[in-house]
């Protein structure tokens, strides 16, 4: 524990921390806010060493503020959510990792009553089979959401504290906080308070650690799907064919039989009857041109994992894909498809060749990406735009 920092804490009053953002710049406001954090989180049983390491040199981010407005499942157009989350790559390495965690997999199947191809896929979209963590140190992100977020700052503050908590135990080594702007860590994304509820220790060392441990990591979601509703005595759902000018009940509250929606005149995507008693409700995703599906309560299960109709089609569809499945049958409604990762990281390079510079390619579109992407399509003629799609893919020279 450094001594000036404790010294300067003695000074900043207890209850303090929220009405702290007031203050004139927001550097000053996190900094202020932050010691009091530190002060809070101790009375809470954290560790002094703990709360100063963890959040020593939290400062004002600006991304954190501006992604806590904006969520790409909820902002980008479902054919580009789905083209660059469940590519070929995914698909490739999930079966891959299938096969190298497959006595895992089968055993917390077993124990949980989750597929498994669900549990991999979940793993597959939240940190690409453990590759990729999160671009934040989350006790920083929740300290920024706490001292200069807009909205849900108790919430958030008690997010960050069962972090440090968390830390305390031993459970998770301090320095491996690294994940989403909301504070989700570890290689299937918990937010902490999910982690205290759910996570389990499945390799039996004592510690339930999502970010080291791939069996606590996936039992852990297995578990938290159970928890959620799933049964493997039903699918997640199915792809089916709506009858031209439908005008029924659609959403996926409005549950029925499936022998209901045969009645509407619903059939499977291949033209096969639907009927029986499982209930089901019907989704278009993309409207009355794009696909639709019949989904089940494991749908249900799947959304709540993130509250986003596309995240749960997207872990349904690399599901399917890992398991030797076959593709959506029916195409998105548009002319002007989205890229995979490996398209993106080519976009970008196209763009530097063509002198729309946007830094080093990493596949990862941020604002350099998109401001070049929209110099390229007005020297196109294409409507500006900013999207990385097939269009200006093409007329940079991809193929």
């Amino acid at each position: 524990m450094r001594r000036g920092l404790w010294k300067g804490l003695a000074g900043v009053v207890l209850g303090f921390g929220l009405g702290l953002t007031a203050l004139s710049g927001p550097a000053l406001a996190i900094e202020r806010c932050v010691a009091s954090l530190m002060q809070q989180a101790v009375a809470a049983g954290v560790r002094p060493a703990i709360a100063d390491q963890m959040l020593s040199g939290a400062s004002f981010d600006e991304k954190v503020i501006r992604f806590s407005t904006s969520q790409p499942e909820h902002k980008t157009e479902i054919w580009d959510y789905m083209a660059f989350l469940v590519d070929a790559e995914r698909i490739q390495d999930g079966k891959a990792n299938l096969k190298k965690h497959g006595r895992t997999l089968a055993s917390i199947e077993k124990r949980y009553g989750v597929d498994r191809h669900v549990v991999l896929a979940v793993w597959g979209i939240e940190s690409d089979y453990g590759q990729f963590r999160g671009d934040f140190y989350t006790p920083h992100a929740l300290a920024n959401l706490v001292c200069a977020g807009k909205k849900r700052q108790k919430y958030f503050k008690g997010e960050l504290i069962k972090t440090l908590q968390i830390a305390s135990r031993g459970d998770v080594p301090a320095d491996d906080f690294r994940g989403s702007w909301a504070g989700a860590f570890g290689q299937t994304q918990f937010m902490p308070s999910t982690y205290n509820s759910l996570a389990v220790d499945f390799d039996g060392d004592g510690r339930k650690d999502l970010v080291n441990s791939v069996p606590d990591a996936l039992a852990s979601t297995a578990n938290f799907l159970k928890n959620a509703g799933w049964s493997n005595s039903r699918p997640w759902g199915f792809e089916v064919k709506v009858p031209s000018g439908y005008n029924g009940p659609s959403g996926r509250k409005k549950y029925a039989s499936l022998s209901t929606w045969g009645k509407r005149g619903v059939t499977r995507i291949g033209g096969g009857k639907v009927s029986g008693k499982l209930e089901a409700a019907l989704i278009r995703p993309a409207g009355a041109n794009g696909p639709a599906f019949l989904v089940t309560r494991n749908f249900r299960a799947l959304r709540s994992y993130n509250a986003s109709t596309s995240y749960g089609l997207a872990i349904a569809l690399l599901s399917e894909l890992v398991s030797g499945g076959e593709p959506f049958k029916t195409p998105w409604p548009t002319a002007n498809p989205g890229l995979s990762r490996a398209q993106r990281l080519e976009l970008q390079k196209l763009l530097n060749k063509n002198g729309f510079n946007v830094g080093e390619p990493d596949g990862k579109v941020g604002p350099a990406t998109r401001n070049g992407i929209k110099k390229a399509e007005a020297k196109f003629g294409m409507p500006v735009t900013g999207r990385p799609s097939w269009n200006i893919y093409t007329a940079l020279g991809g193929k």
